[in-house]
C-alpha cells in the first residue's frame, strides 16, 4: 500500500511539469511570431494570413491594436477547435498561445522600431517567414495552436492528412487576395513566398530530428544482410517472405527503419554481401518506440 500510495503521488508532479514544458513552449512560440509581426511582416506590409492577417489589414485603415483585434477575432474559431480538436486540454493552450501572441504583438510595438529592420521584401518575407514558422511549430510541440486559421491548419493536417506548408496555403488564400488589393500585389506575392517558407520552417520545428528513412531490401542473402544490420548497426530488422511476380522466384524482404545519416552506412553494407539486391529508400515522418523516440501521447 505504501508503494503505491507513493506512486500516486509523484504522478500528478510529473504530469504538472509536463504541462508547464508545453506552455513554457507555447509562451515562446507565441513570442516568436509577435517578433516576426513586428520586426519584419508588419512594417513590410507582408500579411501573414489569417485572423491576424485580417487584423494587420483593418490597423492599417484604422491604426486599431493587431494583438486586440487577434484575440477578438478568434474567439469563433476557438469554439470551432475546442469541438474538434481534443475539448478542454487544447481549448486551454490554445487560449494561452492567442493571448501571448496577442499581448507580445501590441506590447512589442513600443519596444521595436516601427519601420522594422530593413526595407528589403525579399530579406522581410523571408526571415519573417522563417521566424513565425519556427514560432508555429513551437507551439505545436506544446500541443497547441497559435488559433486563427492554425486551427483549420491543424483539422487538415490531423484529419486529411495535409501537410502544413500546403494547408497554409489553402486557408490563408482568401486573406491574401484582400491584402492584394489594400498593399498591392506584388506584396501579396511575396506574402505568399512568406506563407510557403513559413509552412517548411512549421514542420521542421514540430517534426525536429525525428525525420527517418525506411529501408526495404529484396535479397537472396536475408540472414546475412540481417546479421550485419543487428551486430553493426544495432538497428531492428523485419523480415518478410516474398515471391516475384514475373520470374516466381522466391526472395526475402527486409524493411528497417534507419536515421538519415545511416542512408550511406546500410546501403554500403548490403552491398558489401549482396550486390544484386533491390533496395528502396523511403521517406518517414517519424518513428516511435525501441531505437527512437519514446511513444508518448
Amino acid at each position: 500500500m505504501t508503494g503505491k500510495n507513493n506512486e500516486m503521488k509523484i504522478i500528478p508532479v510529473v504530469l504538472s511539469w509536463a504541462a508547464v514544458e508545453d506552455y513554457l513552449l507555447i509562451c515562446a512560440g507565441a513570442f516568436l511570431q509577435a517578433l516576426a509581426m513586428r520586426l519584419f511582416l508588419v512594417p513590410a506590409q507582408l500579411v501573414v494570413g489569417g485572423i491576424s492577417g485580417l487584423a494587420q489589414i483593418i490597423s492599417h485603415y484604422t491604426n486599431f491594436p493587431i494583438g486586440l483585434m487577434t484575440l477578438l477575432g478568434n474567439i469563433p474559431l476557438f469554439i470551432l477547435g475546442w469541438r474538434h480538436l481534443g475539448g478542454v486540454r487544447f481549448a486551454v493552450r490554445t487560449a494561452f498561445a492567442i493571448l501571448c501572441f496577442s499581448i507580445f504583438t501590441d506590447l512589442l510595438f513600443f519596444f521595436l522600431p516601427q519601420e522594422g529592420l530593413t526595407s528589403d521584401l525579399i530579406l522581410n518575407s523571408l526571415f519573417g517567414g522563417v521566424i513565425s514558422g519556427i514560432g508555429y511549430g513551437v507551439v505545436y510541440r506544446g500541443k497547441g495552436t497559435s488559433g486563427g486559421t492554425d486551427i483549420l491548419v491543424r483539422i487538415l493536417n490531423h484529419w486529411r492528412g495535409v501537410s502544413l506548408s500546403q494547408s497554409y496555403l489553402l486557408t490563408d488564400a482568401v486573406v491574401i487576395l484582400i491584402a492584394g488589393f489594400s498593399f498591392g500585389w506584388d506584396k501579396a506575392l511575396y506574402a505568399l513566398v512568406m506563407l510557403y517558407v513559413s509552412g517548411l520552417a512549421a514542420e521542421g520545428a514540430t517534426e525536429g530530428s525525428n525525420v527517418v528513412r525506411t529501408i526495404m531490401v529484396v535479397t537472396s542473402q536475408p540472414e546475412k544482410i540481417s546479421e550485419m544490420i543487428l551486430a553493426e548497426m544495432e538497428r531492428g530488422v523485419t523480415s518478410i517472405p516474398v515471391r516475384g511476380a514475373y520470374t516466381g522466384a522466391s526472395r526475402t524482404l527486409l524493411y528497417c527503419v534507419v536515421s538519415r545519416s545511416e542512408v550511406s552506412q546500410i546501403k554500403s553494407l548490403i552491398h558489401g554481401v549482396d550486390r544484386d539486391a533491390f533496395i528502396v529508400v523511403g521517406h518517414a515522418q517519424e518513428a516511435l518506440g525501441e531505437g527512437f523516440r519514446k511513444l508518448e501521447v
